[in-house]
């Protein structure tokens, strides 16, 4: 890599001080600022694996920079688990839009939080405070102690009693997945006290809320959802401050979770429309919330005071049939696509919690989770109306069979 190259490098990863600037301008030029200097219009995707260096001495030098503080080296980089400049753009880009001083990216959503929970355990501190509803894989990797974790399950109000001297983490998601019920993040941010402050946003995003401005010390995303945005792309990322960066890219090297660059790549574009995407299909979710209520074939409607384009809902029929007659929506597990997904949690994303403790969350058997994506609010109603009826009829056939005896 050239000297131009290496100060492009570093441009990216540190770059000058500006002017504050609005979202939507974030989302389209964060991590891209340094582009129009090398005569370049999109970024590049750098697959490289390794990188020559002609200074064995130097090179030792970074890399105890990088063990002692988990700094990225200065200069080129070294080998692919160090850091990657695609994937650094996308980590410059999503910490301006959240707040932070700086965001690691990893290959999924689940091995950020891993990254999380181990750098809290290499410190001795094991024990983890959470709130349920969580997405369900998160419930399992904390209630099966995978990693050594302990974790107490508490309410918002109960966080500071449950906390003990070996705590490490409080881990919140607003709004919760499934049932999309929200906590007020400052408040909790307060009772947390010194313990570190995890919120998962991934069903809000940036857009709708920025928890590390509420007291959050670390915001975490499965990137995969509405970041990326098109359902093309498996990745997770935690926003926070350089220092706990450090740790994280320690982890992160030491385990090997590391973002593909063209992952990094297919997420940095997705930032540029991410306000558009979320504002759009989240007026869609609104309408769509309104009719669900007012339709006597459901029971209950949640929608976060917040907005978003997640909708939850129950109904008094079989949640299977509406799955099953869906014809536009796609039903399929994740979220934040461009296109309308529908599944049925107490099956699928959720399957792995207890049973009881999933219904003691408020995911109910009859709970069904719809991402709205960005087809047109009338296409969308009219496939939604259509499987209702039909749950609807295969469950009035099931009652009157169930009463005649046969």
């Amino acid at each position: 890599m050239d000297s131009a190259s290496t100060h492009a490098y570093d441009d990216v990863r540190r770059p000058a001080p500006r002017a504050p600037r609005a979202l939507a301008t974030e989302a389209v030029h964060a991590g891209r600022d340094d582009l129009a200097r090398q005569g370049l219009h999109a970024p590049p995707i750098d697959l490289s694996t390794t990188y020559p260096s002609y200074d064995s001495r130097g090179e030792a030098e970074r890399i105890d920079a990088f063990a002692t503080t988990g700094a990225e080296p200065d200069g080129p980089p070294v080998y692919g688990r160090l850091g990657n400049p695609t994937v650094a753009r996308f980590e410059t880009a999503l910490a301006r839009l959240e707040g932070t001083e700086s965001a690691v990216a990893f290959a999924s959503g689940m091995a950020a939080l891993t990254a999380v929970l181990l750098v809290r355990a290499a410190q001795g501190l094991r024990h983890v405070v959470a709130v349920r509803p969580l997405y369900g894989c998160s419930d399992h990797l904390l209630t099966a102690g995978l990693l050594g974790t302990e974790v107490t399950w508490t309410d918002p109000a109960g966080i500071t009693d449950a906390l003990r001297p070996d705590t490490g983490l409080v881990l919140v998601e607003s709004p919760a997945n499934p049932t999309l019920a929200e906590v007020d993040l400052r408040a909790v941010a307060h009772a947390c006290g010194s313990v570190p402050l995890l919120v998962d946003n991934t069903f809000a995003t940036p857009v709708l809320q920025r928890p590390a401005a509420a007291g959050a010390r670390l915001v975490l995303h499965s990137a995969t959802k509405y970041l990326g945005g098109h359902g093309d792309v498996l990745a997770g990322v935690v926003a926070c401050d350089e220092e706990f960066a450090g740790r994280l890219r320690q982890v992160r090297f030491a385990t090997g979770g590391v973002l593909h660059p063209l992952a990094g790549y297919l997420l940095l574009r997705g930032l540029s429309t991410l306000p558009v995407r979320v504002r759009a299909a989240s007026a869609t979710a609104a309408d769509l919330a309104g009719r669900l209520a007012a339709d006597p074939r459901v029971a209950r409607v949640h929608y976060p005071r917040i907005g978003g384009a997640m909708v939850a809902f129950e109904v008094h029929g079989d949640p299977h049939e509406v799955i099953a007659g869906v014809r536009l929506i796609t039903p399929a597990v994740s979220l934040g696509s461009v296109d309308t997904l529908i599944q049925h949690p107490a099956s699928i994303s959720h399957r792995i919690v207890d049973a009881d403790d999933r219904r003691g969350a408020g995911v109910s058997d009859r709970l069904l989770r719809m991402s709205v994506g960005l087809e047109d609010v009338e296409d969308l109603w009219a496939d939604l109306d259509a499987a209702l009826g039909a749950a609807a009829q295969v469950g009035g056939r099931t009652r009157s069979t169930a009463s005649s005896g046969v």
